[in-house]
């Protein structure tokens, strides 16, 4: 017994002396001066072993081609990143890069090349194509290489809605690679003069507001703004999408197609009657920036890469308003519709699909996320990319706002039909704009639409 107490006396003291300075990272036998009578060594750090079954050295000299969908500033950027990835990975990958100008270009050249061996290793798509492409069983699953202990992620770091928007089922048909929002813009110093002293959170606050910035037009002396003043009607189909989830509504029911819905009816009657009560206005030449700084709308509604545009056009008025971004009021809360492209990986060799996953894996790290952020204006795709944008952020703060809105985050149909589901959403709720539907009619719009739907997705 007294042998055991000094042996862990003994080892208690050892582990001390250890953890005043570093942890020891290799083993290292004794020396001749020590009385072991050996050359000092040290024993190989144990590395994490792979379960994709390729040998790296595979990977040395392998190029790879990748398709995106832009053609400007976002193009740019990516081929720097492609020359630094290039010039700096471990494996010797290289990429080559193709631009298809838009994603209806990207779509349709990605699927023409589908039989042929001139198609992409990776591409730049909507996640709404990649549904389409894994049901034709071409889309490489990633859900071993995004679980591999060597090659992996840590998906922790991807707000949910992100990052399960690219799954099919069990099988992850790709990544995120941007994330946006269709958000409200709020011009909170005018609101306040008009006694409004926070943001609208509910249905009913964002009609009264909107009709009292109309109606404090109608007190002054011009006949022309009489109309103006609320909310500037915008028909892009992920603003009548954001506006369906706020009333509770949406386009799917149990995985099918369903527009006819009572929170759908409630949603397009109680945009009508902001309309037909002219606090909802449409028809802005100049876009949604001037009268937005000219106090001839209280509420706008942009993309999230739109906020400098606003930013600059404020400044260019010489106004002084303070405004705000703000989601969708609901009845039980704010929403915020999410979309954006993904990285999908074509079915190929393994060396290639992983050396596709490599460069996917390294654009989605946070020093990659944060360039990105600074071109574009988009949502960062990781919350650690946060900790490096600080001057970004203090710099814009409606960004911010933004930003903090994420976890109202809700996604969009994973169905490849929402392609062409989309665009007829859009053009639905145009069409009622353009021919003054009523609100007691939105029903037959709706169930038109539901009809359209389930043509488009046989």
């Amino acid at each position: 017994m007294k042998k055991l107490l000094t042996l862990l006396f003994i080892t208690s003291i050892l582990i001390s002396a250890c953890g005043a300075g570093e942890t020891p990272t290799a083993a290292v036998e004794p020396s001749a001066t020590q009385g072991g009578g050996k050359t000092p060594t040290v024993a190989p750090a144990v590395e994490t072993a792979s379960r994709l079954n390729v040998k790296e050295e595979a990977l040395n000299g392998l190029e790879i081609t990748v398709w995106t969908p832009w053609y400007d500033v976002e193009q740019s950027l990516f081929e720097s990143l492609v020359r630094q990835f290039n010039t700096e990975n471990e494996w010797g990958i290289k990429v080559a890069v193709q631009s298809q100008v838009s994603f209806a270009g990207l779509y349709e050249s990605v699927t023409a090349s589908l039989p042929t061996t001139e198609k992409p290793d990776m591409v730049i798509a909507l996640p709404e194509h990649a549904q389409e492409w894994f049901a034709n069983g071409v889309v490489t699953d990633l859900t071993d290489y995004v679980d591999d202990p060597k090659y992996g992620i840590d998906s922790l770091d991807i707000p949910i809605a992100f990052w399960e928007q690219d799954t099919a089922g069990d099988a992850r048909v790709g990544v995120p690679a941007q994330r946006t929002a269709q958000v409200l813009l709020w011009n909170e110093t005018w609101a306040n003069e008009l006694g409004f002293d926070s943001a609208p959170e509910t249905p009913e606050d964002f009609r009264e507001q909107a009709c009292g910035a109309r109606a404090s037009l109608l007190k002054d002396d011009s006949a022309q703004n009489d109309a103006l003043g609320g909310w500037l009607v915008d028909t892009e189909p992920m603003t009548a999408y954001s506006w369906m989830l706020a009333f509770g509504g949406g386009v799917l029911e149990e995985g099918n197609y369903r527009f006819l819905a009572p929170g759908n009816m409630d949603a397009f009657k109680y945009l009508r009657e902001l309309s037909e009560t002219s606090c909802a206005w449409q028809g802005s030449e100049t876009g949604p920036f001037t009268p937005f700084t000219s106090r001839e709308a209280l509420f706008i509604t942009v993309g999230l890469g739109s906020l400098p545009n606003a930013s600059r056009a404020f400044a260019s008025a010489a106004s002084t308003d303070k405004w705000t971004v703000i989601p969708f009021p609901g009845e039980d809360g704010g929403v915020l519709a999410v979309y954006g492209s993904s990285y999908v990986i074509l079915d190929s060799t393994d060396e290639e699909q992983l050396a596709a996953w490599l460069f996917a894996r390294w654009l989605l790290d946070s020093e990659q996320d944060a360039r990105w952020v600074e071109v574009t204006h988009l949502f960062p795709l990781r919350s650690s990319t946060l900790d490096l944008l600080g001057d970004y952020e203090r710099n814009r703060p409606q960004w911010k706002q933004a930003v903090d809105l994420i976890p109202l985050g809700q996604m969009q149909p994973q169905l490849g039909s929402w392609r062409t589901v989309k665009i007829m959403l859009g053009d639905g709720f145009r069409h009622m704009y353009r021919v003054n539907v009523s609100s007691g009619q939105v029903a037959a719009i709706l169930a038109q639409m539901e009809s359209m739907a389930k043509d488009l997705s046989e």
